[in-house]
C-alpha cells in the first residue's frame, strides 16, 4: 500500500485497533451502503478522536486509482503527532516559541514552513485536523529532514489552542496585511510567543485575529499581492532570532 494511506474495511479496523499508525484522517465514501464494518469505524474514530469525512466515490478513486477501497480510505501521517497538553508541560520552563498554521493547503510550503521553525529555533508547529494539509511524505521529503527535530501538534480547535496558550503565558502574534504594525516593530525578546500564518489567498480566519495580541505586516515596496507564506515565515521568525541575538550580546 501507499504510504499516504491504507484503504479497506477491515484494513483500517485493525489499524484502529491496535494503534500502531498515526491517522490524519478517514475518507467515507458518501454513497457506501452503511454497514457494520463501516459503522464500527465511524465508531472507533469517534472514540480515538480521529476525523472522519464523507466524500464523492471520485475522490476515493483519485486516491486509490484501482478501486479497491472499498468506499473507505484512511490518510496516514509519517510522524507521530504530538499532545498540546504534553508539549505546554515539557516547555512550562523555557522561552518558546510556536507557528500555528491556518488552512495552509500546499503541502511543500508546510515543508518548507517546518525547516524554516528548525532553524530559527520554534519548538512546535500547530496544524488544524479539519482545515488544511496534515503531515504527509510530501510534507516530510520539503522538509528535509527538519520534521524529526520539531514538535508537530494536531488539534481540532484553533481558536481552542490560542486561547489555551494564551493561558499559558504566550503573546499570540497575527500576520495580516491589513495591520498597522510592521513585523519588526514588536519586541520578540523575553516572552513566548505564537505566530499564526493564514493561507495565501483566504488568510487568517476573522476568528483568530480577533484573538491575537499582536497583528503584523511584512511591507512591500510594490503593489505586488504578497510573498509566498513559507517566504514570509521566514522572514519574521528571524526578525526574533535576531532580536534575541542582539540582547544576548
Amino acid at each position: 500500500m501507499n504510504e499516504n494511506y491504507i484503504y479497506g474495511k477491515n484494513s483500517i479496523i485493525e489499524a484502529l485497533e491496535s494503534g500502531t499508525r498515526e491517522f490524519n484522517k478517514i475518507l467515507i465514501s458518501n454513497n457506501s451502503r452503511a454497514d457494520q464494518k463501516i459503522e464500527k469505524i465511524k465508531q472507533l474514530a469517534t472514540k480515538l478522536g480521529i476525523v472522519y469525512q464523507f466524500v464523492t466515490p471520485q475522490k476515493l478513486n483519485q486516491i486509490e486509482t484501482e478501486g479497491r477501497h472499498q468506499g473507505v480510505i484512511a490518510l496516514i501521517s509519517p510522524i507521530k503527532y504530538v499532545e498540546l497538553e504534553d508539549f505546554l508541560v515539557q516547555n512550562k520552563d523555557s522561552e518558546t516559541s510556536v507557528v500555528i498554521l491556518d488552512g495552509i493547503e500546499d503541502s511543500h510550503n508546510i515543508g518548507a514552513i517546518i525547516r524554516s521553525c528548525v532553524c530559527a529555533g520554534v519548538k512546535a508547529i500547530i496544524l488544524p485536523s479539519r482545515r488544511g494539509v496534515l503531515i504527509n511524505s510530501t510534507v516530510e521529503k520539503t522538509s528535509a529532514g527538519a520534521i524529526n527535530h520539531i514538535s508537530i501538534i494536531k488539534v481540532n480547535s484553533l481558536v481552542n489552542t490560542v486561547q489555551k496558550l494564551k493561558e499559558n503565558d504566550y503573546w499570540v502574534i497575527a500576520s495580516d496585511h491589513h495591520a498597522k504594525d510592521n513585523y519588526y516593530d514588536i519586541d520578540y525578546t523575553n516572552m513566548n510567543f505564537a505566530l499564526i500564518m493564514g493561507a495565501e489567498h483566504s488568510g487568517i480566519s476573522k476568528s483568530l485575529i480577533k484573538l491575537s495580541d499582536f497583528k503584523v505586516k511584512i511591507p512591500m515596496l510594490t503593489n505586488f499581492n504578497s510573498l509566498n507564506v513559507s517566504n514570509a515565515t521566514a522572514i519574521i521568525l528571524f526578525e526574533s532570532v535576531k532580536q534575541r541575538g542582539i540582547k544576548n550580546e
